[in-house]
């Protein structure tokens, strides 16, 4: 029988049947160097220094996704007015894509020892897309910069910053993690205003410029300070196929597709609905996104800290239900104050499902040494989601040329993704209702 305390360390569940086989999950991961008694975790200069890069690789990957909205805005106006909006989204769509889909091929470079050569690829790669935006004036050059590189160059950043963590943090996993996501939200507040700003004043080249400077001198923080802890002792696979055999991961899969699918047409779709609507101006709908996202910030952290208490499971599970109930509170929004507490409580209850997959997803697996693979296979489905989700909102506004229908699929896509992490839990914890996961 593993005693409680070696289990709450591994960050899995609160009991083992005293007849299972094999070794139990915390001795796989003392096998693997993750639970190796010869290194401290949660604790030390080194592990938050960690968290100090990780908190910037987040920072410079979804926080520059998140900034595409302003480039949607500004593309439709000048550069590409000739373009139907829904063309232009697919710049923002493949760059977020690229962002979770490159996991397939950086989760196991990471197993491999890769690390530091991911990290100043990535930082290169998203200056490089930047600076080569700058540059541009047809669509195909566009995507290739801001699509294309700079979505290839996050999703380097992105796998490094999640895939680290777990090599420094046990008990304090999850909070450590939430830190660290909370960059994504503060590089969605002030992304977005550096190049609303800017352009207004210098232009869209220089001000494009500008956040290329910002990430490169943030990434390099990152690269200063950021440390593999331990090596890998044999080569891994592309993929862990087998992992699909499993229950729990199977389900998580495919709930968090479904979830991403939905999520993303509140950010997209949320502006231009206010605007158009005359529920707010345009100067008010600018900041709806910012306001968003600095909630976020606070959504990040509070979840994260109560999952290395109670469990990811027990905080995710109720985190995409009031997400969902929120995506369906915006059909009957029809004032500028309730809009403004919808997309701030938004925020915050999104942050939670957005940050803590991860640390899900380290619970699930038993072998830590395959987790940067496993998560690498997660994002690649996750992406299809974000890949698919916006397009299909985007077709439902113009065939009923009304956003009830995106605001329902938004709700119904996040309530089945919340089923399913509830249906996982009761699967690990049986009819217990008390139970740490």
């Amino acid at each position: 029988m593993v005693d409680d305390s070696k289990e709450l360390e591994s960050g899995g569940d609160a009991f083992h049947d005293s007849d299972a086989s094999g070794p139990s999950p915390a001795q796989q991961e003392k096998q693997s160097g993750y639970g190796n008694s010869e290194h401290d975790f949660d604790t030390g200069l080194k592990a938050w220094l960690q968290v100090l890069g990780a908190f910037f690789l987040w920072f410079n990957s979804w926080g520059l996704i998140n900034t595409f909205g302003v480039f949607q805005t500004f593309y439709e106006g000048h550069i590409l007015s000739h373009e139907p909006p829904s063309t232009i989204a697919w710049i923002g769509s493949v760059e977020s894509f690229l962002l979770l889909f490159g996991g397939v091929v950086t989760g196991p470079l990471f197993d491999a020892g890769y690390f530091y050569i991911l990290l100043p690829f990535g930082s290169f790669m998203a200056v490089f897309g930047y600076m080569m935006t700058s540059l541009s004036s047809e669509y195909y050059q566009i995507m290739l910069a801001q699509g294309i590189c700079v979505g290839i160059g996050t999703g380097c950043l992105f796998m490094s910053a999640v895939a680290l963590m777990p090599q420094y943090f046990q008990k304090r996993r999850a909070l450590a993690n939430g830190i660290a996501a909370t960059g994504s939200s503060i590089g969605g507040v002030l992304y977005p205003i550096i190049f609303y700003k800017l352009e207004q004043e210098v232009g869209f080249p220089w001000a494009t410029r500008a956040l290329a400077f910002v990430c490169l001198g943030t990434c390099t923080v990152s690269i200063a300070v950021m440390r593999v802890r331990f090596k890998p002792k044999e080569r891994r696979t592309l993929l862990h196929l087998s992992a699909f055999k499993e229950v729990q991961f199977s389900l998580f899969c495919l709930g968090m597709f479904v979830g991403f699918m939905g999520f993303y047409n509140f950010l997209s779709y949320v502006q231009p609905w206010a605007i158009q609507k005359g529920i707010v101006n345009d100067n008010l709908g600018f900041y709806l996104l910012p306001m968003l996202n600095a909630a976020s910030t606070f959504g990040r952290l509070l979840p994260n800290f109560l999952a290395d208490f109670s469990g990811p499971f027990n905080v995710l599970t109720p985190a995409v239900g009031i997400t969902a109930l929120l995506a369906f509170c915006w059909i009957a929004v029809n004032s500028t104050a309730g809009i403004i507490v919808l997309a701030v409580l938004y925020g915050f209850f999104s942050g939670g499902f957005v940050s803590l997959p991860p640390v899900v997803m380290a619970t699930i697996t038993t072998d830590l040494r395959t987790y940067g693979t496993r998560l690498g296979m997660f994002f690649a489905i996750s992406s299809l989601g974000l890949l698919v989700g916006t397009p299909i909102g985007g077709a439902i506004l113009g065939d009923t040329n009304s956003y009830v229908g995106v605001q329902a699929f938004c709700g119904s896509c996040l309530a089945f993704c919340a089923m399913i992490t509830l249906l996982i839990r009761i699967i690990r914890s049986g009819p217990k209702i008390v139970y740490r996961t």
